[in-house]
């Protein structure tokens, strides 16, 4: 059986004014279905350019990148754009949420394709957030709503589609620890329901919580071990 994702070779390099930098050199790697895969590393080792190109919102200097059986280079702007809404939900640090729009009007934006009523948009997004523990703050702007609550919303926005894989980019960065424990038990959850989570984080504490660690340096894999993350509990 193919892997669920697979990278075969993967090279990013970014060029200006005549030099050159690899953020990513030659990074082969596959992941089941149904793993939680924690992604560390220092500064600079690659961690979010791997998280945007296994997302499909960067295309790879050299490499390939399939996901689901799907070569990702194989496909146009279109196709690319329809796979990573049927596949992929993108939670962020930084929340990304549009400031004027309540957290149910942020977490509907991504159901304006669907041919469905205002109606049934909005009562999807008030049972996505209920399920991320927000009923009853529906119409509050990300303003009123503290990080960890942005957060919840940014994640019930990512689950819209119902999609298998969601990618998390320092979901917990910006929040304190006891809330982003909060945050990584929602995630943990979500793993526990069937999804394949793929996260990048600097805090080498959330790796008891996956089942897989893959280190980074210097856009390499230096560690890649399915054994590390449950001993970290001990």
């Amino acid at each position: 059986m193919d892997p669920f994702i697979h990278l075969e070779n993967v090279s990013m390099i970014y060029g200006n004014n005549g030099t050159s930098a690899a953020a990513l050199d030659g990074v082969s790697l596959s992941i089941d279905a149904g793993e939680y895969v924690v992604i560390t590393g220092e500064s600079g080792a690659g961690k979010s350019t791997l998280l945007t190109i296994l997302g499909g919102l960067q295309v790879p200097s050299s490499g390939a990148v399939s996901m689901r059986g799907v070569d990702l280079s194989m496909l146009s702007a279109d196709g690319l754009a329809d796979f990573r809404r049927e596949t992929i939900g993108f939670i962020f640090q930084a929340y990304h949420l549009l400031p004027y729009l309540s957290a149910r009007e942020n977490v509907m934006v991504p159901m304006s394709p669907l041919r469905m009523s205002g109606r049934a948009k909005a009562d999807r997004a008030d049972a996505l957030l209920s399920s991320v523990g927000l009923p009853g703050k529906e119409d509050r702007l990300p303003s009123e709503l503290s990080g960890g609550e942005c957060q919840r919303v940014a994640i019930a926005r990512a689950l819209v589609h119902d999609p298998p894989v969601l990618l998390a980019d320092e979901p917990t960065g910006n929040l304190d620890s006891t809330t982003g424990e909060q945050i990584l038990d929602l995630f943990s959850g979500l793993h526990k329901s069937g999804k394949t989570v793929l996260m990048v984080t600097h805090n080498r504490a959330n790796l008891f919580r996956a089942s897989r660690a893959i280190r980074l340096r210097d856009g390499r894999v230096a560690e890649d071990d399915p054994f590390l993350a449950p001993y970290q509990a001990l």
